[in-house]
């Protein structure tokens, strides 16, 4: 694996193609051992040959990644006075989230001001099953991918957990249809959330914007007030994003689009 990285890393501007006898001098392998690691390479469409020339060049997988993280980077970055505006407003913890297989992962944090808060940390991950960011992302995967993520077992956290793969995907079906997700003490006994999910021009949903906070503090009814303002800026954000905001063409749906704030924040 460390020596298939250094062979990527040893493509540039300048370098876009390169020969094996000059990869191996600059890698320090034998030729048989870099043909072994461009072999791999190319199968995963991360190097290409050329075809006249017999070298070798960065493939289109890097490319996609590559447009990834810059649409991470781009949500991150448009979803940071939304998060502001609905820390203040609530008082709670807000999360910005995305899918990492069975886990959400939270690129993003603005914790609770209240001297009592739930504990997350940038960079951590959480089962998708039982938490609102990883349902109402899940809620908008393939059918085959919520179907991998249910092999992968679902663990009851709580005695609130849903572990059952039916009720699950009657869960998701939910989800979908009132456009946020809830975990109603699924994750952990004594916390509450609600999350809706954000979405590109082309309607994929990439993460999802959270509220969370103690149960004695967020009450059911005040999560129902919570989707309300976290449904808003979902859609605030995804509009920055080139989305058309799909709520807005519900009737009757409650949700209404956040106002960014006045000042912009860096």
């Amino acid at each position: 694996m460390a020596n298939s990285l250094r062979l990527l890393k040893v493509f540039s501007d300048e370098d876009s193609e390169i020969g094996i006898s000059a990869l191996a001098q600059r890698l320090g392998l034998a030729k048989s051992t870099v043909h072994r690691l461009a072999s791999t390479l190319i199968g995963a469409d991360m190097l290409e040959q050329n075809p006249d020339s017999g070298r070798y060049r960065l493939g289109l997988a890097l490319l996609e990644l590559g447009a990834l993280v810059r649409r991470k980077m781009d949500v991150s970055n448009e979803a940071k006075p939304y998060l502001r505006m609905l820390r203040e407003t609530t008082g709670e913890t807000v999360h910005l989230a995305i899918l990492d297989h069975a886990s959400v992962f939270y690129v993003t944090k603005l914790e609770s001001k209240q001297a009592i808060r739930m504990s997350s940390e940038v960079g951590a991950r959480a089962p998708a099953h039982c938490t609102a960011d990883g349902k109402a992302l899940l809620a908008f995967q393939p059918d085959d991918f919520v179907d991998e993520v249910i092999g992968f077992g679902l663990q009851g956290r709580t005695q609130n957990t849903i572990t059952n793969a039916k009720a699950l995907r009657r869960d998701l079906a939910a989800v979908r249809a009132r456009g946020y997700a809830i975990d109603d003490e699924e994750s952990e006994i004594g916390l509450r959330s609600v999350a809706a999910p954000i979405r590109t021009q082309s309607q994929t949903v990439i993460a999802s914007l959270s509220i969370a906070g103690p149960a004695h503090r967020v009450s059911r009814r005040a999560l129902v007030s919570y989707a309300r303002e976290v449904v808003g800026a979902a859609d605030a954000i995804s509009q920055r994003l080139g989305c058309r905001p799909l709520r807005a063409l519900q009737s009757g749906s409650g949700a209404r689009a956040a106002q960014p704030p006045s000042r912009r924040v860096v």
